[in-house]
C-alpha cells in the first residue's frame, strides 16, 4: 500500500515511468546495520519494486479511466451531495485491482465522500461466496461444530492399518444419525485413524472403514474445526452402528505416490532456491496421487534452461538415493537446524521437521517417503503464472512420468504417422517440407484472389456512381484475405485520384472495412476515417483513419451489404460542389 501510494504522488509530480527501486539502494544502505537481510536480498528486491511499479502503472491507468467517467457524469452543482457508491468502489477494486484505501484518497482530494458500508457489504458477500464454494462434497459445512469430545488420535505417520471406534456419523445433509446402512452417503467420526486428514496442501487418504464383513468406501479425508478427523464416503455393504469397533485400512498404493509427490515439493523448492535464488518461497502447493503442484515466490516466467535446470536438480536428488527423516522437536530447535516454513503460517511449540539429509530441511506436517530414491523419477509439465510475484510448477513422479511418457510416445507415433514419417527423427524435415508446400499454395492462392480482385474492380469501375463529381465504388468480398482487399483499395487510390472506394471482407462472425479516397476525392471533402466511423457505427464496431485511407473491424457482418448501399448519401454530405 505504502509503495502504491508513493508511486501515486511520483505522478502527481510528474513522473510517469518507475522509479522508486531507483532510491532502493539507498534505503538498503541506510538500513544495512539494523536489517542484514536486505543486503543479502539487494538485487531481488529491486527487481521485485519495479516489476511491482510496472504493475501498479496499468493498474492505476484502468483505474483512473474508470473513476475519471464515474466522476464525469457528476455535474459541479451535485459534487456538494453526491457520494462515491461503494458498488463502483468495489468494481475498481475487484475488477482493476484498485486499491480502497487508493480510492478513497483520490476523492478526498476531490471532496467527494465514498460509501464505505456498501464497499464492505460487497466485500462480505464476496467472501461469503467463497466459503459456499468451499462447502464440502458431502453436503456437510466444517464450520459447523461437531457434539463430539476430544481430539480424534491420528497414527497414520506409523501405519496404515489400525483399529478404532465410531464416535458419530453424519448423513449426507450433516445430521447426526446412529447407524450406516447399505448406499448410504455420509461422514465418519473415529476416535482412531490412519487416514491423513487433508492440510498442508497435502489431499486426504482414500481406502475402507471394515467391520466383518460390512465395508465403508472412504473417498476423502478432512478435518473439522475441533479437530475431529472427518471420513466422507459411501457405505459399499452391511450396516455398521455409532459405538461399533472397526478396522480402518488406508489405500496403501495411493498414499504412496501422494509421498511421492509431497517429498518431491520438498526437493523442488530446494533445486529452485539454487536455480533461481533464495528469494524462492513457498507461497502454496497441493499434492495428490497423480501430480504436484508447487506455487512460489519469483518476479518473472522461468526460462527453459531455468525449467530444465531445476529439473535435473531434483532429479540428481532422487538418484542420489537420500534418507528422508521425519522428526518432531521445539520450533527453536528446528530454526536453528534452518527449517524453512510456510509464511504466514502459525506453528505450534512443538514441530515436525522433515530433513532429507541436509539437502532440504522444511517444516511439515504431512507424509513423507523415507528415501528419495523411491521417487523414481521427476518431469516438470508446465510453469505459469498465479498472481503478481507468484509462479506455478506442475509436475509428475514415478509411474506417472512413465505415463506422460507413453503418452508423447503415442502422439508422435500417430503425427509419423500422419506425416509418412519413417522415425520421429525424420519429422523436423518433414513439418518443414510441408509448411513449404503451405507457403507455395498459400501465394498461388494469393495470386489467384489478386486476379479475381482485378476482375471484380473492373466490374465495379464501369458501374460506379458519381458523387458530386467524384467516383464511387463499393462491395463487399467473402473468402478474401483482409491484407489483399486492403491492396485492392490502395490500388484504387493510386489509380484514379477522383475514385473512393469501400471495400469489406467477412472472416467468421467478424468483418473488416476499409476506405480509400483518391488525392482529388480529399480535395472535394472526401475523408475516409469520417466515412469509416459512420460505417462501423452502424455495424456494431469501430474504426477511424486518416482522409485518404482507413479501416475498422465490425461484429454485424449481416448488415454490411445493407450498410454500403448508404455510402453514397454519407459522401453527399461531405464532398463539396
Amino acid at each position: 500500500r505504502l509503495l502504491r501510494r508513493a508511486a501515486r504522488h511520483g505522478r502527481l509530480l510528474g513522473i510517469d515511468h518507475p522509479f522508486l527501486y531507483q532510491v532502493c539502494e539507498t534505503v538498503i544502505a541506510e538500513n544495512a546495520s539494523a536489517y542484514p537481510e536486505l543486503v543479502e536480498k539487494k538485487d531481488y528486491i529491486i527487481k521485485v519494486l519495479k516489476v511491482e511499479e510496472e504493475r501498479f502503472s496499468k493498474t492505476i491507468d484502468q483505474g483512473m479511466e474508470i473513476l475519471n467517467s464515474i466522476m464525469d457524469k457528476i455535474s459541479a452543482d451535485q459534487i456538494n451531495q453526491a457520494v462515491f457508491s461503494g458498488e463502483d468502489a468495489f468494481r475498481l477494486y475487484d475488477t482493476f485491482g484498485f486499491p480502497i484505501d487508493l480510492t478513497k484518497e483520490i476523492l478526498a482530494e476531490r471532496g467527494l465522500p465514498i460509501d464505505e458500508e456498501g464497499f464492505f457489504r460487497l466485500m462480505g458477500e464476496q467472501k461469503k461466496r467463497a466459503r459456499d464454494a468451499r462447502k464440502d462434497v458431502s453436503g456437510w459445512d466444517t464450520d459447523e461444530m461437531l457434539d463430539v469430545e476430544g481430539k480424534a488420535e491420528f497414527v497414520g505417520y506409523e501405519k496404515i492399518c489400525s483399529q478404532g471406534k465410531i464416535l458419530a456419523i453424519l448423513d449426507e445433509d450433516g445430521n447426526p444419525v446412529d447407524s450406516l446402512t447399505e448406499g448410504m452417503k455420509a461422514t465418519v467420526v473415529l476416535d482412531s485413524t490412519p487416514f491423513y486428514a487433508e492440510s498442508g496442501g497435502q489431499v486426504g487418504d482414500s481406502g475402507v472403514i471394515v467391520r466383518g464383513k460390512s465395508i465403508f468406501r472412504v473417498k476423502d479425508c478432512k478435518k473439522s474445526p475441533t479437530g475431529q478427523f472427518l471420513h466422507l464416503g459411501v457405505m459399499k455393504s452391511g450396516l455398521m452402528n455409532v459405538g461399533d469397533t472397526i478396522d480402518s485400512i488406508v489405500d496403501e498404493e495411493r498414499r504412496i505416490a501422494i509421498m511421492r509427490n509431497h517429498t518431491a515439493c520438498h526437493l523442488l523448492q530446494a533445486s529452485l532456491r539454487q536455480v533461481l535464488g533464495t528469494h524462492v518461497q513457498q507461497a502454496g502447493s497441493m499434492v495428490d496421487e497423480h501430480r504436484c503442484r508447487f506455487d512460489f515466490t519469483h518476479f518473472s516466467a522461468m526460462t527453459p534452461e531455468e525449467i530444465a535446470q531445476t529439473e535435473e536438480k531434483v532429479n540428481q536428488l532422487i538418484l542420489g538415493a537420500y534418507d528422508v527423516t521425519v522428526t518432531e522437536m521445539p520450533i527453536a530447535e528446528a530454526k536453528k537446524l534452518g527449517a524453512m516454513a510456510l509464511f504466514g503460517e502459525k506453528y505450534g511449540e512443538t514441530v515436525r521437521v522433515c530433513n532429507v539429509s541436509g539437502k532440504s530441511v522444511e517444516l511439515c506436517g504431512g507424509t513423507h517417503i523415507s528415501n528419495t530414491a523411491r521417487i523414481g523419477l521427476f518431469k516438470i509439465i508446465s510453469e505459469s503464472s498465479v498472481a503478481a510475484g507468484v509462479r506455478r510448477i506442475e509436475a509428475a513422479t514415478g509411474a506417472n512420468v512413465l505415463e506422460l511418457i507413453r503418452q508423447d510416445e503415442a502422439l508422435l507415433a500417430q503425427t509419423c504417422e500422419s506425416l509418412k514419417a519413417g522415425s520421429p527423427s525424420e519429422l523436423p524435415q518433414k513439418a518443414e517440407a510441408i509448411t513449404a508446400q503451405l507457403k507455395d499454395k498459400e501465394k498461388e492462392i494469393e495470386a489467384l484472389q489478386h486476379k479475381i480482385a482485378d476482375m471484380r474492380i473492373e466490374g465495379l469501375f464501369e458501374n460506379a456512381m458519381e458523387v458530386k463529381g467524384c467516383k464511387v465504388i463499393f462491395a463487399a468480398f467473402t473468402g478474401t484475405a483482409p491484407d489483399t482487399v486492403k491492396a485492392m483499395c490502395d490500388q484504387v487510390r493510386a489509380n484514379a485520384p477522383k475514385m473512393i472506394a469501400v471495400f469489406a471482407c467477412a472472416q467468421g462472425e467478424k468483418a473488416t472495412v476499409f476506405a480509400a479516397c483518391g488525392d482529388e476525392a480529399v480535395k472535394k471533402g472526401a475523408h475516409a476515417g469520417n466515412l469509416i466511423r459512420q460505417l462501423t457505427a452502424k455495424l456494431g464496431g469501430k474504426g477511424g483513419g486518416r482522409p485518404e485511407q482507413a479501416q475498422g473491424g465490425v461484429t454485424d457482418i449481416f448488415k454490411i451489404d445493407e450498410a454500403l448501399t448508404e455510402v453514397p448519401s454519407m459522401l453527399e454530405s461531405m464532398i463539396k460542389d
